[in-house]
């Protein structure tokens, strides 16, 4: 059986941000699952807010083409998402946002089409970042992503982690690396 394809990433460009240190403790759950993980930094691919009198006169900029050729190349979707105001970052927005725009030869919400997902949140806050879950798990499920409805959200994030990123507490590392088995799992399943 093929490893299942997973792209894995945070919803955040701060460099020792809590949820990149959490989609790497998933993103190795899933490897230890037997999937094939694709972490990416959203800091990697700069895209303008996105504005469709922009798309019209300049088209669909090159990081968004790279984007879109990553999203479609997996079959899953790992997903850690920061909040911001109760919400989701903007840079996570306008990611999907742009990713979503249709280019020729492409079905609508091509590179979202089929995938199955996770998602996860750290926050410094009481909820860990439990709110802007609500909105993605929205967002995506109206872009045809199935959500397994499993997820977890790591209070006190400052104080959650190691080091070395792993969390502190045990359970926890535990809990957040079965995610990523989960979601391997599950595509094994449907894609066996």
């Amino acid at each position: 059986m093929a490893s299942p394809k997973i792209l894995a990433f945070a919803g955040s460009t701060r460099a020792e941000s809590y949820n990149k240190k959490l989609i790497k403790v998933a993103a190795q759950g899933a490897r230890d699952a037997g999937a094939d993980v694709t972490l990416i930094d959203l800091r990697d691919f700069p895209l303008p807010i996105y504005d469709g009198d922009l798309e019209e006169a300049e088209g669909i900029p090159a990081n968004v083409k790279k984007l879109k050729e990553i999203f479609t190349a997996n079959q899953g979707l790992m997903i850690s998402s920061p909040e911001y105001n109760s919400s989701i970052s903007a840079v996570l927005k306008n990611t999907i946002d742009w990713v979503t725009r249709p280019m020729e030869g492409e079905p609508p919400l091509g590179p979202f089409l089929e995938k199955v997902g996770v998602l996860m949140a750290a926050s410094p806050g009481n909820l860990g970042g439990l709110r802007g879950l609500v909105g993605l798990r929205s967002i995506l499920g109206n872009i045809q992503v199935t959500l397994l409805p499993d997820q977890i959200a790591v209070v006190k994030a400052h104080e959650a982690f190691n080091a070395d990123g792993t969390l502190k507490d045990s359970k926890q590392q535990a809990a957040v690396a079965n995610l990523g088995a989960k979601l391997t799992r599950t595509l094994q399943k449907l894609r066996g």
